[in-house]
């Protein structure tokens, strides 16, 4: 008996043995759809191992990590490297599949049995890629499957490397201890069946934009007949809210007029006639319209969608409706009748919220979204990046930079090494502050009495210059900490944690730089919507439809605004859409955007002499600068720079219909305003220019005055037209121009001296006079 019960024993204990080698995942715990999305309706339940099979209307996407955010290559290097990728689940849908592809390859010297790549997501792992030696060095590709309970709105997916090369004492940080991820190729794929939520404006945004959803956003607009110009006014409101909660993503909105779109999240402008047509044949009771009314209800012909609807009994009530959308007026339920709202006060020159203000100094703290973002640890940390988005015309002619009082903290190197903290504006270096424990001094006795203070007082002060040529209108101050590991002794394998950070109270100052630029000047405009986004809520801007405008000039609009929305941050609530009649005398006085073509709108026909690109016996023709002028050197003209100079030369060109030119022009009705026209013989055409806008790489050739797209290519030209908008103090704008007028300055110059010539004569002549009458007195 005893024999029998020891055997079963020794049994049981090999079963044992045998189930901890070889584990089974731990399973998540299963994720209530209820409790990731409070607004939800209950999915259907699988069974507890294997998620149920999605349904008919499940679908699927496929992101790359490009697409998600990772615009670099990942190097995973150490014993421990390591790297993550975040991304979003929208609120209105629920995961049933997830799929990692992965590209990547490894180190040579990896050593198979102590080396693996380690994928977790949220945490939790969800794979372990082996490292064998034969694949060593080559193009790798894995798909990795991922539990959907392990999936919520926030995700993380980390790429971790357990690198080893040796069984003996080894350098934690050797240089054969990498694996590359490619990020351009590694995607993420996720099926997702939509989610019915309940319709409360609480939720606003959402489901018309996510945040958690990084793709561009498509959000139509519809009207039940053709919009008059103050109600696309109102709508306009609307679309620049959208966009600038888009921001970076990028928004369009196509605009349709009669039928409702069949499918799809949409925002509807309707009155009281035309809501009862527009939402024929919908179950339950409308919303009563006795005022400016937000509703939020589900879509007649798709119940996966929702309808925003703003409702008011005129356009000034859709306004007022659409006003307070834009403003994000507390609304909740299915609708809201807006009452009494106050009007935002008027928006001061460059005060838009995403741009670095030059009225007072600007703490980095108020430059990013989390403060965490500022704070790095490791031996190879990633860069600490801070946005500045500068108004472009500020006046930076012979500065010595822009200042800068940094404040960083660090962990102090036990002796002085090579550690230090670079800086760079986008890919340009800016320079090197050593991480020695003492503020950065440029002399040698400022060095000595800086090291006889305390050495590691944190954090550390640092006044800088930043030199202005290496920014533009969208920059980016990089930081990046390197730590100068310490030598190994024998067998040691760890070292001292180390950490660095930006102190949230440094700030940039612009206050020293009056606003003055040259014009036209498209990369302005297509980087910060200048000179329109001076103002944020575009007060002294007006956009010209043509005289019949269809619904691709709608959308255009709609389009126009979203982006000028997204640059600023800020809706563009006083923006006014005018005919072109109305643009000639009630809008002279504005910044003009003109839409259409020489066949519908008159007014680039009344304009042609000032176009920079116009129609000629020979097709359309481009006006060259003087060649001559632009050659010779400064001191032999009047005014080298400029090219307002009668022209020499034009080229003609066969036109193509599908031609898209964006020009800018000092405005004909008003030397002080400046005119952007958006030109293309079809208004459905000017999309791909709002395409080649949102492109970083087509974007970075709006230069000058003329930008011609032609299918995908876009080139810039230089127009025969300057012209100056801003001010200069008295005393800088005589520096200003004398430098680039060497001729004005000999001139001034002698005449200066004749004058005091004149001056001294006469005091001199008053001189003698006086002692000759003393002199006769005697």
């Amino acid at each position: 008996m005893r024999l029998v019960s020891a055997t079963a024993a020794c049994l049981l204990t090999v079963a044992a043995g045998l189930a901890c080698a070889q584990p089974a995942p731990t399973p998540a715990p299963a994720q209530d759809p209820a409790a990731q999305n409070p607004q939800a309706v209950p999915a259907v339940a699988g069974t507890p191992d294997m998620p149920a099979a999605p349904p008919a209307s499940a679908s699927t996407r496929t992101q790359t990590l490009r697409e998600l955010g990772i615009d670099y290559e990942i190097t995973l290097r150490g014993i421990h490297g390591n790297a993550g990728v975040p991304f979003g689940v929208r609120t209105d849908e629920l995961v049933n599949a997830a799929q990692l592809h992965l590209r990547y390859s490894y180190s040579p010297s990896l050593l198979p049995d102590l080396s693996h790549l380690k994928v977790t997501v949220n945490g939790v792992t969800v794979a372990t890629l082996p490292t064998p030696q034969a694949d060593a060095g080559k193009a790798l590709s894995a798909d990795i499957p991922i539990d959907p309970r392990v999936v919520s709105d926030y995700n993380q997916i980390n790429l971790e490397l357990i690198g080893h090369y040796t069984r003996e004492c080894e350098d934690p940080d050797h240089t054969s201890l990498w694996a590359n991820i490619d990020a351009a190729n590694s995607s993420l794929s996720l099926t997702t069946t939509p989610v019915a939520l309940a319709d409360n404006l609480a939720m606003l945004p959402v489901p018309f934009f996510d945040e958690h959803d990084v793709r561009p956003l498509n959000l139509p607009f519809h009207f039940a007949q053709r919009p008059d110009m103050a109600t696309l006014q109102a709508a306009g409101i609307v679309s620049s809210w959208f966009g600038a909660l888009a921001g970076y993503r990028g928004a369009s909105f196509p605009v349709s007029t009669g039928t409702l779109p069949a499918s799809g999240n949409t925002v509807v402008f309707a009155t009281p006639d035309t809501l009862p047509t527009l939402l024929a044949g919908v179950t339950g009771s409308l919303p009563d319209i006795h005022g400016p009314t937000v509703a939020i209800m589900s879509h007649p012909t798709d119940p996966n969608a929702k309808l925003l609807l703003v409702l008011g009994r005129n356009a000034g009530e859709l306004a007022k409706a659409a006003t307070a959308l834009a403003l994000r007026a507390p609304l909740t339920g299915a609708v809201a009748q807006v009452g009494d709202l106050a009007q935002p006060d008027a928006r001061k020159p460059y005060d838009a919220p995403k741009w670095v203000s030059s009225e007072r100094p600007v703490y980095f703290r108020e430059l990013v979204d989390r403060p965490e973002r500022l704070n790095v640890t490791g031996y190879h940390p990633d860069l600490i990046r801070v946005g500045l988005q500068l108004p472009p015309d500020l006046f930076v002619w012979r500065s010595d930079g822009i200042p800068v009082s940094l404040k960083y903290r660090y962990t102090v190197p036990e002796a002085n090494d090579q550690s230090a903290l670079n800086i760079s504006i986008n890919d340009n270096f800016v320079t090197t502050l050593p991480l020695n424990g003492h503020p950065y001094a440029q002399s040698l006795p400022l060095r000595w009495w800086r090291g006889l203070g305390e050495r590691g007082a944190m954090p550390i002060r640092q006044d800088l210059e930043l030199p202005t040529g290496t920014f533009s209108a969208n920059s980016q101050l990089r930081f990046h900490y390197f730590f100068d590991r310490p030598q190994a002794e024998a067998c040691k394998n760890t070292f001292p944690d180390v950490a660095g950070a930006i102190d949230g109270d440094s700030s940039i100052d612009l206050r020293s730089f009056p606003h003055y630029m040259a014009m036209p000047n498209l990369a302005a405009f297509g980087n910060a919507g200048f000179p329109f986004t001076r103002l944020a809520d575009l007060s002294e801007s007006a956009i010209v439809l043509p005289d019949n405008p269809s619904e691709a000039d709608f959308g255009n609009v709609l389009n126009l605004l979203g982006k000028l929305g997204a640059v600023t941050g800020y809706p563009t609530l006083r923006a006014t859409l005018a005919t072109p009649a109305e643009a000639k005398q009630r809008d002279a006085n504005r910044d003009l955007i003109v839409l259409g073509s020489p066949t519908t709108q008159p007014l680039l026909r009344e304009w042609a002499q000032y176009l920079p690109v116009g129609e000629g016996a020979n097709g359309r023709r481009f006006r060259l600068s003087d060649w001559l002028l632009d050659k010779l050197p400064g001191f032999l003209s009047f005014d080298a720079r400029r090219t307002d100079l009668p022209t020499t030369a034009e080229v003609s060109v066969n036109p193509q219909p599908n031609d898209v030119l964006l020009m800018g022009l000092q405005s004909p009705l008003d030397r002080d305003r400046s005119v952007v026209v958006l030109q293309a013989d079809d208004p459905s055409n000017l999309a791909r220019l709002f395409e080649a806008w949102a492109d970083p790489v087509r974007l970075a050739k709006f230069q000058g005055s003329v930008v011609l797209l032609q299918d995908d290519k876009v080139t810039s030209l230089a127009g025969n037209q300057t012209y100056y908008i801003g001010h200069l103090p008295l005393p800088t704008w005589l520096r200003w121009y004398f430098s680039n007028h060497p001729i004005w300055l000999g001139v001034a110059v002698v005449i200066l001296c004749l004058l005091l010539a004149l001056a001294a004569r006469v005091l001199l002549r008053l001189h003698s006079a006086i002692r000759l009458r003393e002199g006769r007195g005697k």
